[in-house]
């Protein structure tokens, strides 16, 4: 099974950088993508329901902002977008496709960055995710949660980690987090799993020439449950055109 997530940084925009022709070619099972920065009433039919895939979309309310979307070969047996707390739900931040007792995660983790009122609701988010992701690691079922997390969890996860240890996604908060998630609750970095090496990033400031001196960030992820730890058997970060500011993170399991 092969899966893939994209922080798009507009859905549209990518469609116009040939995103969606090159993901044809691909031959991915499950596509999660974050940031589509659209209503589904504003799509083309070519972004709506690529060739062969079934589109679920989880819009915010507030027009070209967050959102995330998947596409899937398959058609799901269930769809969810709700979490149940405000500046998830309506910011659509949360997309859930069940296919048997595997269950694929779009999620878009809110940015700290813009304003201290901003990191106050991602740790908002944060404190209320937990208690979910807990009762995912409780359940039977197979979970892969894909997507922008907006964390690099450890020094190796950035290239500059000294010049940012007091800016948010890499504040020791959020790192202590990340480690209650892989240490405390038992769900897996599948990503790690396969790759250790440093300079794995999947986002690149527009600033500077950070694309070019790979000045970068790993925040995209894909956290499996303990259940499907060692499943994953390819990992690649794709680097040879540029749809957004982010990489798409392809990875394939062995389920």
């Amino acid at each position: 099974m092969k899966v893939m997530t994209l922080n798009v940084n507009g859905i549209r925009a990518g469609h116009r950088k040939g995103f969606f022709k090159w993901m044809l070619e691909q031959n991915i099972d499950v596509v999660c993508i974050q940031e589509t920065k659209a209503q589904v009433h504003q799509l083309s039919e070519e972004i709506l329901s690529p060739n062969g895939y079934y589109g679920f979309f989880n819009d915010a309310e507030k027009k070209g902002y967050s959102g995330v979307a998947i596409y899937t070969r398959q058609q799901p047996d269930k769809i969810k977008t709700n979490l149940g707390w405000h500046h998830a739900d309506s910011e659509g931040r949360y997309i859930q496709a069940d296919f048997g007792s595997l269950s694929i995660i779009s999620l878009y983790l809110p940015s700290g960055s813009s304003s201290e009122e901003r990191q106050t609701i991602k740790y908002d988010f944060m404190d209320r995710f937990m208690p979910v992701l807990k009762k995912y690691r409780r359940q039977k079922r197979n979970y892969i949660i894909c997507g922008d997390w907006n964390i690099a969890h450890k020094e190796i996860d950035l290239k500059n980690w000294r010049g940012n240890l007091k800016n948010s996604g890499f504040l020791p908060e959020e790192r202590a987090w990340m480690d209650r998630l892989f240490d405390s609750v038992g769900m897996v970095d599948a990503f790690r799993e396969i790759n250790q090496l440093e300079d794995q990033f999947t986002w690149w400031s527009n600033r500077g020439q950070a694309w070019a001196k790979n000045v970068g960030w790993r925040i995209d992820y894909q956290i499996v449950s303990p259940s499907l730890s060692g499943k994953a058997t390819s990992a690649e970060i794709y680097k040879e055109e540029r749809f957004s500011d982010h990489a798409p993170l392809i990875m394939e399991y062995d389920i």
